[in-house]
């Protein structure tokens, strides 16, 4: 629980104005912290200490004597002023709405932001991971919960178009559809902060079955990191009063991009078919 005092610093600064009043104190590992948990905000907020001593590397008397350097007494004041900052960003529907607008960032401001993560899972090699994995597989199993169902719906529209065996997990179908998942699979996870209970079910299933796991989510503490063998972490910004779908989608349409290239002679024939069919079936209407 924190002290009176810190309730004054929890109402009032952020875990990176913490920082930037202790300035000068702070030495090389104390900086090396405070970088570790300005960029990834939830370590801190849901991690033990030994969760974000084991994540940075160092121990866990350094992060106790790092959070009494911003003037607080102990890792659980600390954790509380980050709870807060991640409670303020991902607040449920009903309280975003009664925010005031002027005090908030922009709607994109916020959009940018998840653009900007998508575009650093891609330069970490995560969406090259899942790709190349994803080109490979027998079948691709694609998990989501109710926000990130649009980049769900967007990664099995573009992966069906160009291989087969692919399926959308459906919530009040899951044992059914993952009756045939094997090993030689690949599960994509979808979900994001109020982690829907189908949805970490269905990945404890697909890896309790030996089939690997892609985990698109936004913290490695998420329910979904403990089963994955690859991990892509987005950060989910708010439009209005909902998570926005963007991130997923980008995430989605760039592995896809990639399925295409590394399955370049398969992809150029499926969609060939598909054109074919679509002629045959009278799918369009005529361009001209």
């Amino acid at each position: 629980m924190a002290s009176e005092a810190d309730v004054g610093l929890l109402q009032s600064a952020t875990v990176a104005e913490l920082i930037a009043r202790a300035g000068e104190e702070l030495t090389p590992t104390d900086r090396r912290i405070a970088e570790a948990v300005v960029a990834e905000p939830t370590l801190l907020a849901f991690g033990t200490v030994s969760d974000l001593a084991d994540r940075i590397g160092t121990s866990r008397p350094s992060i106790v004597r790092f959070a009494t350097k911003l003037g607080l007494d102990g890792y659980a004041s600390l954790q509380a002023v980050a709870r807060q900052g991640v409670e303020d960003a991902l607040t449920r529907p009903r309280d975003r709405i009664r925010r005031d607008p002027s005090r908030q960032p922009t709607d994109l401001d916020n959009l940018a932001a998840g653009f900007e993560s998508a575009a650093a899972a891609a330069a970490r090699g995560e969406i090259r991971a899942i790709a190349e994995r994803a080109a490979s597989a027998e079948s691709v199993w694609v998990v989501s919960g109710e926000t990130s169902l649009a980049g769900a719906q967007a990664l099995r529209s573009g992966l069906s178009m160009i291989r087969t065996r692919v399926h959308l997990v459906e919530e009040h179908t899951v044992g059914r559809d993952l009756v045939d998942a094997g090993p030689n699979d690949l599960g994509i996870v979808i979900d994001f902060y109020r982690y829907r209970r189908s949805s970490v079910a269905a990945t404890r299933t697909l890896a309790s079955h030996g089939v690997p796991v892609a985990a698109i989510t936004d913290s490695p503490l998420s329910p979904l990191a403990t089963s994955a063998d690859v991990l892509c972490q987005l950060t989910v910004p708010a439009v209005g009063p909902f998570d926005s779908s963007v991130p997923a989608v980008v995430v989605a349409e760039l592995i896809v991009a990639e399925v295409a290239a590394i399955n370049r002679g398969e992809a150029q024939e499926r969609i060939d078919q598909l054109e074919a069919l679509w002629s045959e079936t009278d799918t369009f209407l005529p361009s001209d």
